[in-house]
């Protein structure tokens, strides 16, 4: 095989593979196996992993009652049982239902008629110059322009299940950075649930648990690999075309 045509397939190997071809060989190379589970990560040290920095107030000094066993803010009489720290884990109750129905209708309709001449000259029928007979209409124009739009939107959406997250980072202001992900693996289909954000230490309850929808800037993502995924998606050829062809 001559040095030009290595190249040519050396090429053609690295546009398969920045295009997503590379993951098409792990899977054949896994064909008959069950996807494998990712392994357990420090969410801070993954790639690409960044420290939420977030308007801060001024700090308050803390304030103590003397001659008093219970803590401000504590509710419980010897410990807090609630995360409140770096590493502390706590249950988030993940409960998303989202229903919208919207339905537009625009429409517009222009109709514009021109028209003008000259029935009688001071009384002469024909030009004087040219002797022509006076044209009886001088300037017909019509338009007409019409627009009708409609645009609907039914979509509902419902989520609930559980998920444990971990205490990534403590702001200064009090407030918790949290991250959770869990992959449950059915035969050879792998379901992800990921949840991430920011939540005030008062709205964790006293069974170390909270709502999802006390997380600010909440990240929730709820999907799948596997053989099903895979049969569900087009190919990653059609794909490509879909981008690259104009019509």
């Amino acid at each position: 095989m001559s040095i030009r045509n290595l190249l040519k397939l050396g090429a053609i190997a690295l546009v398969m593979c920045s295009s997503g071809g590379c993951a098409y060989l792990d899977r054949l190379a896994n064909v008959g196996r069950e996807p494998k589970l990712s392994s357990v990560e420090n969410p801070a040290a993954m790639r690409g992993y960044k420290p939420v920095t977030m308007p801060m107030p001024e700090p308050v000094p803390a304030s103590y009652n003397p001659n008093s066993l219970w803590r401000n803010g504590s509710r419980a009489f010897f410990k807090d049982q609630r995360a409140h720290q770096v590493g502390d884990i706590l249950t988030v109750k993940v409960n998303f239902t989202d229903s919208a129905n919207v339905a537009n209708e625009t429409q517009r309709s222009r109709e514009n008629k021109e028209d003008s001449g000259i029935t009688n000259l001071f009384g002469l029928s024909k030009v004087p110059l040219t002797k022509t007979p006076i044209p009886g209409r001088l300037l017909t124009a019509d338009s007409t322009s019409s627009s009708d739009g409609k645009g609907s939107v039914n979509r509902s959406e419902q989520l609930k299940t559980n998920v444990a997250a971990v205490v990534t980072q403590l702001l200064p202001n009090g407030n918790l950075v949290i991250e959770g992900k869990q992959e449950i693996r059915v035969n050879y289909e792998i379901r992800e649930l990921k949840v991430a954000g920011i939540v005030r230490p008062e709205d964790i309850e006293n069974d170390n648990t909270l709502e999802s929808s006390k997380i600010a800037q909440a990240r929730i993502a709820y999907g799948g690999r596997g053989q099903i995924t895979d049969v569900q998606q087009p190919r990653w050829g059609q794909q490509i075309s879909d981008v690259i062809l104009p019509f």
